[in-house]
This record gives C-alpha cells, structure tokens and sequence, in this order.
C-alpha cells in the first residue's frame, strides 16, 4: 500500500471516527437538552423555544411542502360538488358567503350555488414590512379565514396560513374589487365581530415569555391570546391580555388540566363575540362585554374589557369548542366539536346558561353524520333554521328546527393526484342582498 493510500484510508477512518463522536454528542446533547426542558432545569426556557422553533421549520420543509397535504384540506366524503339539496319552501332565502382553504378569496352564491359575486387578494399582495409575520408562506398556503360583506361590497378579510406559530396573517379591509383600503398586520386569528358603533373586536396571538404566578407549568415561551379593538377604519384602540385576564381569575384554575407537555398554545381562543345587552340568566353580564371561545380547557366566559377581568364562565357537555354566541332569546348556541355522545362526530347546541338544559341539539345521524374535529360553526337563521359549516367535510348545511336539512352545499373544488381531497370551510353567512346591501352594489350582482 503506498503512502498516499495509507494516508486517505487513515483520513476516511478519522473522518468516521469524528462522525460518530459528533452523532454521540448530539444524541446525548438531545437526551439532556430534553431532560432539562422536561424537569424545567435552566435554562429550560431558551431551549423549549430553540426546540419549538425548530419542530416548526422542520414542519414547514416536510410536513407542509404541498398545500393539498395540509389541514386546510381533508379527504373528500362524498363525490357531491355544489348543492345537493335545496327545499325552497323550507329554507331561508338569500345568498351565502364562504370562504374556502384552497385560495384566498371570498364567495357569495345564490341558493342553486352560481357565483354572484366574489373577492380575491393574494396575500402577497398585502404584505408589508408592518406585518408581525416576517417571512409569510407561499400563496398556496393561505386563505381567508373567515369574512364580513358590508352593504356597498367592501369586505373584512382574516387571513391565516397553515404551517405558522404564531396563527394568523391579519385583517384586510378590501372594496368589492379586491382592492386594500386598510390592513392590520398583527397575528390576528380565527375570529372578528363589531359592536353598535362599528369598533371591530379581534383575537390575535403573540409569544410571550411573561411570567405568570401560579402557573409554572405554562412553559414559555407560551402563545398568548389577546382581544384587540380596533376602530372602523383599522386604527387599534385597545388591547388586552387575555391570557393574564383569564390567569388572574377564579376561573384559571382550568389551566391546571393542561398537559405539563403541550405545545405552548394553552387557551387556543376561537371565537369572540360582543354583546348588544345583558343576557336573561347571567346576572353580572352587560352591554359591551365580550364572550369568548376557549378550545384547549373547554371553556367560555364573559370577559369585561373595561376591568379586565372575567364575569362568568363555564364549561359544560361539550368538548373543545367553536364559536359560542347568545341568540337574541339568550340562550347559547355553540358548535360541539368533540361531544356527541352519539358518537356521530359534532353536534351543534343551543343551551339555556341559567340552567345548563339543552334546549336543542343537531348532531347527524348514522346515516348523516356530523363531524368536524376541528374549526366547524354555526348560526341562527331569520326564519328559526340553524346554518352550520361541517368545516373537516367541506360541507354547508340549513336544518330546520326538527333537523330536516333543506339546503346543503358541497366545497366544488378537489385536489391531489386522485381528485380526492376537498378543501376546509371555516365559515359561512346568509344574506338577503335587498335588505343588506345598497341599491349600487344589488345591481352588481350576477343574479338571474
């Protein structure tokens, strides 16, 4: 054997030598580094965040590199497009707006299904140095999440992306050309609604690192929910920790059945709601106190701005939660994501708070389940229906108070190498496009 050959065998046997070494160390680095974040051992915090930013990149270059393969998409259920089932005796005439996972627009169709009118605004579009999101995720990877149409066509936009930590991309106030009148950047997520003043009422997310005492098994850094109000033309009036509000309440104390290992996300606020008067039931609630939605305890409650505090709260039959809201008749309506003890899926209830009695429920039946894990709403009808979004199914139903379905609409779009796979709803709303929209934006319309 030459020397030269002695040399490189001798360099190719270090240089594995060095590799192992290297994977032993990191491997016990890893083992270490776990078990510190684990004991909660300094510097536990530094290294939860290092890892949780780099569980989050790596998801992003594997588990998020094709938008069909995300959660904005499931596996189609039934090869049914548009709608399916329409009794016009029975349903609540109108059109409906939607949004749906595989773009980023917002669609108003008539009852038969035929677009009406529609607006569409690439993220990438809006994006500016002003974001909280410093490197946002391709366009195919985000949608609007949920949507309001004002009477002239302008529209409020929430867009999210799937693959991000913080959630949420931010409000986008558009004319009825997709055109920005104002944006707010901040992570603003899954819900928005107004008082009577027109103020707009958001939740958004930050990472926090704020110490909360009592709560030492909230590892940090944490995501914290927070209420945002902002005035009609975008500027932010207000903002309150709603993390800390809830924490400092009688009512935190469900934070201690959080799982000592979860991902940080420990409220995972998903709907707010303002009320417009006190509610028959609720002695301590008043105008302008805020209802909201919390998944991961299971939890809603009435939170007073003015003091920063909560009023009422409560848990009851249902399990991880969305968009809980009063109807006029002060009952609680809420879409049950994980309750049904069917064992259909969902159901959605109507619950009197003074007791606690369902007073209606709509959860499937073996032949038309009802099940979305995740996202899912629901709202009451002029005329005594309940429109719900079956958000896992891509799915729009109208049931009737004895649970008769008179109109039903399937997502059209499909995707992935076997046309298989349907994008999410998040939401949906009913409109009667003479009574809440100008005589101007009527006449654009493309109705027959």
């Amino acid at each position: 054997m030459t020397q030269t050959s002695q040399t490189a065998d001798s360099s190719r046997g270090g240089g594995l030598t060095a590799a192992v070494a290297l994977a032993c160390v990191a491997f016990l680095a890893f083992i270490v580094g776990g078990f510190t974040m684990y004991r909660g051992l300094f510097p536990a915090n530094t290294l939860r965040g290092a890892f949780q930013g780099g569980i989050a990149l790596y998801d992003q270059l594997t588990a998020y590199n094709d938008p069909v393969d995300t959660d904005f998409w499931k596996l189609a259920r039934t090869p049914a497009r548009g709608v399916v089932r329409h009794d016009p005796q029975r349903a609540q005439q109108g059109l409906t707006l939607y949004t749906s996972g595989h773009d980023q627009r917002a669609l108003l169709i008539d009852m038969n299904g035929r677009v009406a009118h529609q607006w569409s605004l690439p993220y990438s579009r809006v994006w500016d140095k002003s974001s909280a999101v410093a490197r946002p995720r391709p366009d195919a990877f985000v949608h609007i999440e949920k949507a309001h149409v004002f009477p002239n066509g302008d529209l409020l936009a929430l867009y999210t992306a799937v693959g991000d930590t913080p959630w949420g991309y931010g409000l986008v106030k558009m004319d009825k050309n997709s055109n920005v009148i104002w944006k707010y950047l901040a992570h603003a997520h899954h819900d928005f609604t107004f008082d009577s003043a027109g103020n707009i009422y958001v939740l958004t997310h930050e990472i926090s690192k704020a110490d909360i005492p009592g709560f030492g098994h909230l590892k940090k850094p944490r995501i914290d929910d927070f209420i945002v109000k902002l005035s009609p033309d975008g500027l932010q009036l207000e903002k309150t920790w709603l993390t800390g509000v809830v924490t400092r309440s009688s009512f935190g104390r469900r934070l201690n059945l959080v799982p000592h290992n979860d991902t940080g996300d420990y409220l995972h606020t998903n709907s707010v709601h303002v009320l417009d008067k006190a509610v028959p039931g609720i002695p301590q609630s008043r105008a302008g106190q805020v209802l909201v939605s919390m998944r991961e305890i299971s939890t809603i409650a009435l939170v007073d701005l003015t003091s920063s505090r909560v009023v009422w709260a409560s848990s009851g039959p249902w399990v991880r939660q969305h968009d809980a809201e009063f109807l006029p008749n002060g009952r609680l309506l809420l879409f049950d994501n994980e309750g049904d003890p069917n064992e259909f899926g969902s159901r959605v209830l109507e619950i009197d708070p003074a007791t606690f009695k369902v007073k209606w429920s709509y959860g499937g039946r073996a032949d038309q389940p009802l099940d979305s894990a995740a996202r899912a709403s629901q709202s009451r009808l002029a005329n005594g229906n309940t429109l719900i979004v079956e958000s896992w199914a891509g799915r729009l139903l109208e049931v009737t108070p004895k649970g008769d379905i008179v109109w039903e609409f399937v997502n059209p779009v499909r995707g992935g190498p076997r046309e298989d796979r349907i994008p999410i709803i998040h939401w949906v709303t009913r409109l009667d496009p003479q009574r809440d929209f100008t005589s101007a934006f009527f006449e654009d319309l493309r109705l027959e």
